[in-house]
């Protein structure tokens, strides 16, 4: 039986929110967490409570539905946020559709908010069997988590406790409305022929089978932990190692390290290291692909395309960059030698007056690499940056991103760490430093 207590106890987590967000569809789940929630504000001190609807043009009464949300949120006084959003083509439909709520949801959240969504035992029990059919592997068979990281604040699932029956019977004792969305009942959606067609058959030949299932899922979280755990104690010895300013803000993996594990650890250390970075997992087939090109030959350098990421291998490490790689600089004059600040893509290259180069008349710029650049640095003979960047073990990846120094199309420094010899300021000449932060902006 669904209760109020009951609900107050599953809201424990974000009692101190800043602010809680309800997502709103305005069927039957949402409705009732709604009311309840409206319900328990009026006896209990919880956060400010502001719902978001998610309109998705993806049927003809999608507007009337927008209109039930905000009527029944203005009846209760509750602020509404309604976000259009469009879908792009080819894939999934309900994939797509879920993917564009919740990076709605990513994009609201603000630092220490909760959204809260009507996910019910039902619900989850689809999604068991649906993950089962479609060959999940131990974390797909966790379920839905009741809460989870989500962008700057954290989503909690506080109905999982009950069913969709339990959750009926409110809605009609308290007399609310909602809306029936026909999709619920259109059998060419993958999770509801499943829901009418296959989980009525296997609640009648095995009743005991919602409760086993979820029971599973239990098993499942305890064993999440444990490879989490392990991951966690990998981590801590692959990740280290990273001294180079320049290099410290991307995260990376020791492959020397990595290789010293077997390939069940390997991959539970990858999945654990990109799920933290909120990188989409990949499936089994592409895991392997992924694991099959990182032990290419030790001369190589593969990159791994993944859900809005890219892997390097380079250097002697394993790299996690953004999907489009480290942006490129855009040369770019300099009007002034000191208190400059340059801010791109790339990251920030600050001059500052102060010892180091000296301050000389003629054309200063920053460029960057386009190939055969060469310096000759103080006691040293003139060589190519390649090879400097070679010696230094500066990954490939990184290269093109590095600020060049020119006078007069003279190369003078590499953002900073190498300067050419004859350009550093004497005890009586102006000088200024660089230093460059590679960090993406």
């Amino acid at each position: 039986m669904f209760t109020l207590q009951g609900l107050l106890q599953q809201l424990a987590p974000c009692r101190d929110a800043p602010a809680c967000w309800l997502g709103l569809s305005g069927g039957l789940d949402s409705m009732v967490l709604l009311d309840a929630l409206v319900q328990l504000r009026r006896d209990h001190p919880l956060p400010p409570l502001k719902a978001i609807h998610v309109h998705h043009g993806l049927h003809t009464d999608a507007d009337r539905w927008t209109e039930h949300c905000a009527r029944e949120c203005a009846a209760r006084d509750i602020p509404l946020h309604i976000e259009r959003v469009q879908l792009p083509g080819g894939g999934s439909i309900e994939e797509l559709a879920r993917d564009a709520r919740y990076g709605v949801f990513e994009r609201l959240l603000e630092t220490g908010d909760w959204l809260l969504l009507a996910h019910h035992a039902d619900d989850q029990l689809e999604t068991l069997l649906f993950r089962l059919l479609r060959g999940t592997g131990l974390r797909g068979l966790a379920g839905m988590p009741s809460s989870r990281v989500l962008g700057a604040g954290q989503l909690l699932r506080p109905l999982l406790p009950w069913s969709r029956q339990q959750l009926a019977d409110w809605a009609r004792h308290r007399q609310l409305n909602w809306i029936d969305d026909p999709a619920n009942a259109d059998p060419r959606y993958a999770r509801t022929a499943l829901r009418h067609e296959l989980l009525p058959q296997l609640r009648q030949r095995w009743p005991s089978m919602p409760q086993n299932l979820l029971r599973l899922a239990e098993h499942a979280t305890e064993a999440n932990e444990l490879l989490d755990e392990r991951a966690a104690e990998d981590l801590s010895l692959a990740a280290g190692g990273v001294i180079d300013d320049w290099l410290c803000c991307w995260p990376s993996l020791d492959m020397t390290i990595l290789a010293t594990l077997t390939a069940a650890r390997q991959k539970n250390l990858l999945r654990y290291w990109l799920h933290s970075h909120a990188i989409r997992l990949p499936d089994q087939r592409h895991l392997h692909s992924l694991m099959s090109q990182l032990g290419a030959a030790a001369d190589g350098q593969p990159i791994v395309q993944l859900d809005g990421a890219q892997l390097h291998r380079s250097s002697g490490r394993l790299w996690l960059l953004p999907a489009g790689g480290v942006p490129a600089g855009v040369d770019q004059p300099l009007a002034q030698l000191t208190d400059t600040r340059l801010t791109a893509g790339n990251g920030r290259l600050y001059l500052r007056p102060g010892a180091g180069i000296a301050i000389r008349e003629g054309v200063w710029r920053i460029g960057y690499r386009c190939g055969g650049e060469q310096i000759k640095l103080p006691g040293r003979p003139r060589q190519s940056l390649k090879d400097l960047f070679q010696q230094a073990g500066i990954p490939v990846w990184l290269r093109p991103a590095i600020p060049l120094l020119y006078c007069d199309n003279q190369l003078i420094s590499v953002a900073g760490r190498w300067t050419a010899e004859g350009a550093a300021a004497g005890s009586s000449e102006a000088g200024f430093s660089v230093c460059w932060e590679p960090v993406l902006d």
